[in-house]
């Protein structure tokens, strides 16, 4: 297995689409999942480097592992579903505190899935079945978050990360709004951030090695012998 020079991660309530994104980018196919159990992983080569992308569970039993998942982390990717508002108020009342483990220079993307189910779906085009894309909207609910609804989410993590706006992307780069199901904007989501996460990386070389977790470099613990007098 070859080890990463970086990591990204998605973190999200569940039922947002976080492993359905995932399986769309790297694998071309959308799948009704079920919901991720503690955490999963896949690596993607991007020009030289090696990037690992890892999935976490949204569920409320496996919330304390997201900030084992983040330590280090190039760049998290905050998900929601743009027909709850409640899953893009919980990025930040319950995600948001699991990414003080990432890097200093972290990057944020702000995504919010399943425009192909909001009432303003406008057929966005399976990226692989063009043919398909008149279609491609289903049952039709009201869109519950907007564009400004996730900008504003974004300035409020750069006060909570007391980042500077002319120090960092700007919101409008770092908000998507993608369909894992017609691959709509999911390819330009994950390359973008790709793109920036190259520049950590290269920095994270020059100054030591990167703050990933590498479980091909696990070692269980040597046991010792215990006794009443040990």
């Amino acid at each position: 297995m070859k080890k990463p020079d970086g990591k990204v991660v998605l973190l999200g309530d569940m039922n947002v689409g976080k492993t359905s994104l995932l399986h769309r980018y790297m694998e071309r196919r959308f799948q009704e999942t079920v919901s991720t159990v503690g955490g999963a992983f896949y690596l993607k080569q991007w020009g030289p480097y090696n990037i690992s992308i890892w999935d976490t569970a949204g569920r409320e039993q496996f919330h304390g592992l997201g900030s084992m998942y983040c330590r280090g982390a190039a760049a998290v990717i905050l998900t929601y579903d743009v027909n709850s508002l409640q899953s893009l108020t919980e990025l930040e009342e319950k995600f948001l505190a699991l990414t003080d483990s990432a890097s200093a220079d972290c990057i944020f993307a702000i995504v919010g899935n399943k425009v192909d189910l909001s009432d303003d779906c406008t057929s966005p085009p399976d990226e692989n079945r063009p043919e398909k894309s008149v279609a491609s909207c289903g049952p039709k609910v009201r869109k519950q978050v907007h564009a400004e609804d996730a900008i504003a989410l974004y300035k409020k993590i750069l006060k909570y990360k007391m980042l500077d706006e002319k120090d960092v992307p700007a919101a409008e780069k770092m908000c998507f709004e993608t369909s894992a199901k017609t691959g709509y904007k999911v390819d330009y989501l994950f390359e973008t951030v790709f793109d920036m996460v190259v520049p950590i990386i290269v920095r994270q070389k020059a100054e030591g090695p990167p703050q990933t977790v590498d479980i091909t470099d696990y070692k269980p613990a040597k046991r010792t012998k215990s006794g009443c007098c040990a």
